[in-house]
């Protein structure tokens, strides 16, 4: 009932009687008895046709099996390997948010074959705690105002008080610092300075590939951070950013949970559905962010091995908790809650409990005391509050159980 019940609540909206759209030349679905019927390709089957019964099978075999899939055929394969790492402290502020928090500004540097980048972080540690503190790390795809270090500028995208007051570290990094989100300069960062080979595969990463990469430099310096217990950090991201944070998941398992805020196609939706944004049409937007080889899959969708509940069963068992909003149909809500449902069988071979229910939840009614989360809340695409207040209570519980 729930998923009707939104349905009916929506149907009254003007936004929501529109059942077709065009974009890009294309006609756009927002009517779900027009989905087409779908099978979505096995999470718990090899592809020599083994099924993975239990964990040892899944982790040896079917999770190397769908990340390799993954990066060649949508994300590219990430580089592994670089010369050297360098974190320098370029500010720090022990009383900051009025004796809150310690302000630690550091900027990173990455060698690779006589070639650097640098990209700055922002970091505040809450004073009021007797332990190294868990963090959340937003992929800030916003301007950076949003993450303003001299909180002149405040913004609900990123409400450092209010997750210091939590308990919890905050910190973030600009997406455009790495690589450029720009179809026309988008090398122009960490691939063709540090890994120009990248941008001559086929396979090779590109915007949604070198986020993920910074995210996981990042956690590189949480490592040598002692004020950060680095077991616990959550990487965070909205929109594109909420893609680029499950795919960051998927690859770097240091990462101890995944929150992923109205990330769409080729994020949290299941691409099969052809609902709200297609992979065709993202490929024609934003073929940036994705490898070469996405584009074959353009107009032929169900010939694609994977869908994106594989990517969300690629973060089992950790927690990973997908949010969308009642006026982002273009994100596929309804297709994002399905992934995180088709994923829960990976966390049934790990003993996860997983609480989602069958049907859609009712709007502003989050699953929280659940390994895989889910809310879907009322308004626009944005990442908000009452997103960040429920990241938090997710965290809560999981990290609870954890103890």
């Amino acid at each position: 009932m729930g998923f009707l019940l939104a349905c009916i609540l929506l149907s009254s909206s003007v936004y929501a009687q529109i059942k077709t759209d065009k974009f890009m030349g294309e006609i756009v679905n927002y009517d779900e008895t027009t989905v087409p019927k779908y099978t979505l390709p096995p999470l718990l089957k090899t592809e020599k046709g083994e099924k993975v019964k239990n964990v040892a099978t899944w982790e040896r075999k079917r999770r190397p099996e769908i990340l390799s899939l993954f990066e060649e055929h949508i994300y590219g394969q990430m580089p592994s390997k670089f010369d050297s790492l360098n974190f320098k402290m370029t500010n720090e502020k022990a009383d900051a948010m009025d004796g809150k928090a310690h302000l630690k500004e550091i900027q990173i540097t990455v060698w690779n074959k006589g070639n650097s980048v640098s990209f700055p972080v922002v970091l505040f540690i809450p004073n009021k705690r007797s332990k190294p503190a868990p963090a959340f790390l937003l992929i800030n795809n916003r301007g950076k105002r949003n993450t303003d270090a001299t909180r002149v500028n405040k913004s609900t995208f990123w409400p450092a008080e209010m997750i210091i007051d939590s308990g919890y570290a905050i910190a973030a990094f600009h997406n455009a610092d790495v690589a450029p989100d720009r179809k026309e300069t988008y090398q122009n960062g960490i691939l063709k300075q540090l890994f120009p080979e990248e941008l001559e595969k086929n396979n090779g990463m590109k915007a949604i590939g070198s986020w993920p990469w910074a995210a996981s430099r990042v956690m590189d310096y949480f490592l040598t951070d002692k004020d950060i217990d680095a077991k616990r950090v959550a990487i965070v991201g909205h929109s594109r950013g909420g893609k680029t944070a499950l795919w960051a998941g998927a690859q770097d398992q240091r990462f101890a949970m995944v929150f992923n805020s109205c990330s769409g196609s080729t994020g949290a939706a299941l691409a099969r559905r052809k609902y709200g944004e297609t992979v065709s049409l993202i490929n024609k937007q934003f073929g940036h962010w994705f490898n070469n080889n996405y584009k074959k899959f353009s107009n032929n969708v169900d010939s694609l091995p994977i869908d994106q509940h594989m990517l969300i069963g690629l973060i089992a068992p950790r927690p990973v908790y997908t949010t969308n909003a009642t006026q982002d149909r273009w994100a596929d809500p309804y297709g994002s809650f399905l992934s995180s449902l088709n994923a829960k069988p990976v966390y049934d071979l790990y003993h996860q409990e997983v609480t989602l229910p069958k049907d859609m939840p009712q709007i502003n009614k989050p699953i929280i005391n659940s390994t895989i989360g889910y809310h879907f809340r009322e308004g626009a695409h944005d990442l908000n509050v009452y997103d960040w207040n429920n990241f938090i209570r997710f965290a809560n519980f999981n990290y609870s159980l954890r103890n």
